[in-house]
């Protein structure tokens, strides 16, 4: 019987001759993520007995929510977390300003094809960008799994999504997401394996092809994947920290949906205020006031999204009375734009550049906006309060389209500026 990728991987992890949707089957992950939440999961692991964790060479543990520490309390949680990786000998630990543990699983050569990631935070299903099975789990199940090193899941339904054609000038991978998650909506991908297929997905280099997996989270999936070619295997040759084997879908796999689209038909697209799912192309809102321009995240942080918003700013000045926050996803995007000179484009426009993290995305620090404001933000979320302030307004949109609205002070398409 024909498998596609979800059934067949959960099979082949579960020593199985294959699954279906909604089977219960017991794997042991082959990588196991958790970031500034670490030190809960420690205090859960404690109280169900535990004492070593199964296989420390399973963790990834990166901070990255709050660094650097913007509280005493987050502070405390770090040094929490710094002793429980020393005492159990984990060391795939990545401290403050490493970067952000999405794009640090990737680049560190973590998340391979064919493998079983799942962390303790929703949009672990990023890493499918590489191939690999990547889930979201609670912290309680990541607890049991620090405990005995097993975890039972169903086998999700899958959705096979198929994209034709070129993406227009201009127009990129988190306006073809936006598209699909302003048609499909929030639930739209429920508990699925959203697959990615077509001409126009093979077409996106990497940088691009993990906003897909990433903002997958916002459509419900549990997993979202896009088949490895040459292009994966170049990157993982110099990264790879293991001997790893793709696995496909078999010709002919059942769907439990199938979707079709033209990438000529995508324009660029908006998120507004308070959903993801609440979608409107750039047109229709041009012209809205911002107060606030934020670029990064591990949704559109890479050195691609930096260059994008440096060839709009280069030359600009951020609107009088505006501002631009701009965050690196990584140490070593932080030090490629900085040899690519996009820091002192950002730097003469006005911007200011923060330390890698997640920064304002989740309402910690580094650019929390006032009551009232509103942002337009790379990230991948705008629900009421995201940012940190329930009193302000979050667009999402892509690093072009934030560095020409931090230029005109209002929603704006680059080639209007």
């Amino acid at each position: 019987m024909p498998l596609n990728f979800a059934e067949k991987i959960l099979a082949k992890k579960a020593q199985l001759p294959k699954t279906v949707p909604g089977q219960i089957v017991e794997i042991t992950p082959d990588v196991v993520l958790s970031h500034d939440n670490t030190a809960p999961i420690y205090g859960l692991f404690q109280r169900m007995g535990g004492v070593k964790v199964y296989n420390p060479d399973m963790h990834a543990v990166i901070l990255d929510h709050a660094t650097p520490a913007p509280s005493t309390k987050h502070a405390e949680n770090h040094r929490v977390i710094r002793e429980f990786v020393k005492e159990q000998g984990i060391t795939n630990f990545y401290d403050i300003g490493k970067g952000i543990c999405h794009q640090i699983l990737v680049e560190s050569g973590l998340a391979l094809p064919g493998e079983v990631i799942l962390g303790s935070d929703s949009h672990t299903p990023h890493a499918g960008v590489m191939g690999a099975f990547a889930a979201g789990i609670g912290r309680t199940e990541m607890a049991s799994i620090w405990a005995i090193g097993q975890i039972w899941l169903r086998v999700p339904e899958s959705m096979k999504i198929t994209v034709n054609g070129t993406l227009p000038i201009g127009v990129t991978s988190k306006d073809l997401a936006l598209y699909i998650i302003g048609e499909l909506k929030a639930d739209g991908a429920l508990y699925m394996s959203v697959e990615w297929h077509g001409e126009a997905i093979g077409a996106l280099p990497l940088s691009q092809r993990a906003t897909l997996t990433n903002l997958m989270a916002e459509m419900g999936a549990k997993n979202s994947y896009i088949p490895p070619d040459q292009l994966t295997f170049n990157y993982l040759k110099v990264r790879a920290r293991r001997d790893f084997e793709a696995i496909y879908p078999d010709e002919n796999a059942r769907y439990a949906v199938e979707m079709e689209y033209d990438a000529g038909t995508i324009e660029p697209m908006i998120a507004c205020p308070h959903t993801v799912d609440n979608v409107k192309p750039l047109s229709e809102v041009k012209g809205t006031p911002i107060d606030q321009a934020f670029l990064g995240t591990c949704t559109n942080g890479r050195l691609d999204d930096l260059a994008a918003a440096a060839e709009v700013l280069e030359g600009k000045k951020i609107a009088p009375g505006k501002r631009m926050i701009v965050i690196p996803a990584s140490e070593a995007v932080y030090l490629a734009a900085l040899q690519a000179g996009y820091l002192e484009t950002f730097l003469k426009a006005g911007a200011v550049i923060e330390s890698p993290g997640c920064g304002p995305c989740m309402g910690n620090h580094m650019g929390v906006p006032a009551v009232g404001e509103v942002s337009i933000s790379t990230a991948n979320r705008n629900f009421r309060g995201r940012m940190g302030t329930k009193e302000s307004e979050v667009y999402l949109a892509s690093p072009a389209v934030v560095a020409a609205s931090a230029v005109a002070g209002e929603i704006q398409h680059p080639k209007d500026i």
